[in-house]
């Protein structure tokens, strides 16, 4: 049976946005390290690749006008490979590599790139592209629409009761998993460190100048945190639950991956890392964005005839 595997991976560390490392790099040029990587470990030649998917969530500035196209060029990928950029938010990069498994399944390629390029600190900033972001017909119809992430969280909050102490204690143990990690190896073979110039302001004269620096691991994470620590956190909203130690930092990178027909792999004597078998999507009232992977993942597990249960990670 004719199967898409994942033969290799490469991924950028996660830069803190706005004061992290990839506060001056470009999304193309911080898309095209992840995929020239990719490429170069999964052992195929670049004109074998038949296309080149990134998701992209705030497609303005350097992550506009096909950023996908722009990154593998960028990456030294020859000018016959396409790109094509796809939003759906926060599972663009999920919905990239689902697209490029498709079309090795059902369109024959046999090869093909995919992933996800955010640069958050070059794209949400004060050149912003916000004119006319709102329409009345969408509004009239879904008056939530156009809610920020930090509002609809705290719609889950209250409305599935979880409370200021349980996300407490789910950002306590993001940060411990995440520094026993970083401890152990664990993210070393996936993370490809990469050279750029980083903007650093001086906090007197407010000046900017640029250094170049080498980042070998995910920026933000915080190994003394502690409970207490996290429970005296003013909250964002007057009312709500959301703080700075409990909610995702904003953050730069990319990742991609090399999606290829089972049979190609099988030939080439590639070990794959893993195999597509599946994508469900849901949609939600926009107030609650947030909560749609609990509908989503049902829905994948009863049309793969598997229970929660059966589910290892």
């Amino acid at each position: 049976m004719k199967q898409a595997v994942i033969v290799s991976t490469a991924r950028s560390p996660i830069g803190k946005a706005y004061r992290g490392t990839f506060n001056n790099t470009t999304a193309p040029t911080l898309a095209a390290h992840a995929i020239r990587h990719a490429v170069s470990r999964a052992g195929v030649q670049p004109e074998e690749i038949d296309d080149v998917i990134m998701g992209c969530a705030m497609q303005q500035g350097s992550s506009g006008q096909n950023v996908a196209r722009q990154s593998l060029l960028a990456a030294g990928l020859p000018v016959t490979v396409p790109g094509m950029t796809i939003d759906r938010q926060c599972s663009s990069g999920l919905m990239a590599i689902a697209t490029a498994a498709k079309q090795v399944l059902h369109d024959n390629m046999p090869i093909v790139v995919a992933g996800g390029i955010e640069s958050i600190s070059l794209v949400q900033n004060e050149h912003y592209n916000r004119y006319r972001t709102s329409d009345e017909n969408v509004t009239v119809r879904a008056p939530d629409i156009y809610m920020s992430m930090l509002e609809t969280a705290e719609v889950v909050s209250k409305r599935y009761n979880i409370s200021r102490e349980q996300q407490d204690e789910y950002g306590l143990q993001s940060q411990q998993r995440t520094a026993a990690g970083q401890e152990s190896g664990a993210f070393a073979d996936e993370i490809v460190p990469i050279t750029t110039s980083m903007g650093v302001m001086d906090k007197e004269t407010k000046e900017i100048s640029f250094h170049e620096v080498t980042l070998e691991k995910d920026e933000g994470n915080r190994p003394q945190t502690t409970l207490d620590g996290l429970s005296g956190l003013k909250v964002v909203l007057e009312g709500g639950n959301v703080t700075a130690g409990n909610a995702s930092q904003l953050s730069d990178g990319a990742s991609a991956a090399v999606v290829m027909d089972s049979a190609l792999a099988e030939k080439r004597g590639i070990e794959p890392l893993g195999i597509y078998r599946g994508l469900a999507v849901a949609g939600t009232e926009p107030d609650e964005m947030g909560i749609g992977p609990v509908f989503a993942v049902p829905k994948l597990l009863e049309r793969n005839g598997l229970k929660i249960d059966d589910i290892e990670l």
